[in-house]
């Protein structure tokens, strides 16, 4: 059994009797976060890019709780040089793979930006990526922020994806029209939306996606977690 708890913008732990990974750590100076930062305690901590939105308190919340940080390479180094253990590093880059203990990790293309971007300067933090998780016989994918694009066909057609996790706030990534579409090309068997609410310019109502997705896909279901909900994948 496998637990998604949802803690808002991009950020989930997603959970077993053996690990405990955390996505994208936005918690302070996030309006929606209804826990602190030192409230979670990850064995494992994916990174997807390097925008201070999704950066977040990987930091602090990796030496606290000595996880593991998993990140495209140049993100990594940023991380190890902001503080993170080197040790405690795992870089990777698109298209690869990697076999843990507690399962495996595929980064797959995201199309979006990534960099360190703060009043004094920008730190160039490599390519965004997102992430394909096999856990416990499933594999979840993890789109992180992204537009549309139509290798997510080759995705869907390669990998038996049970969940998808997907932006639909637009401006930034997909919107839910296209959020929908990426469904139809993944052949997820359940989405949940992500991104959305966090900043005025991509307000969302998820259960939008949910009943678009009911009209058109008869493979895909559509399920809104709220913030510090958890759905649990058997």
């Amino acid at each position: 059994m496998i637990g998604v708890t949802y803690h808002s913008h991009a950020c989930f732990t997603i959970s077993t009797d053996n690990v405990k990974i955390l996505t994208d750590p936005f918690i302070t100076g996030n309006p929606l976060a209804k826990i602190k930062s030192e409230d979670l305690k990850p064995d494992v901590i994916l990174v997807s890019h390097g925008h201070p939105d999704h950066v977040g308190d990987t930091v602090e919340i990796a030496k606290a709780n000595n996880s593991l940080v998993i990140a495209p390479f140049e993100l990594i180094v940023y991380l190890q040089r902001a503080g993170v253990n080197p040790e405690k590093c795992h870089p990777m880059h698109i298209g690869g793979s990697f076999q843990f203990e507690w399962g495996k990790v595929k980064l797959t293309p995201a199309t979006h930006g990534s960099a360190y971007v703060t009043e004094n300067e920008t730190i160039y933090t490599g390519n965004p990526c997102g992430f394909l998780i096999s856990l416990e016989g499933k594999n979840i994918y993890f789109a992180g922020d992204t537009g549309i694009f139509y290798d997510m066909k080759l995705l869907g057609e390669m990998y038996k994806i049970d969940l998808a996790l997907l932006p639909i706030g637009d401006n930034f990534t997909m919107g839910i029209e296209d959020a929908v579409k990426a469904c139809e090309l993944l052949k997820a068997e359940v989405a949940i939306p992500m991104h959305y609410d966090t900043f005025d310019v991509i307000k969302k109502d998820p259960n939008d996606f949910v009943e678009m997705l009911e009209k058109t896909h008869s493979y895909t279901k559509g399920v809104v977690v709220n913030f510090e909900e958890t759905y649990i994948l058997q």
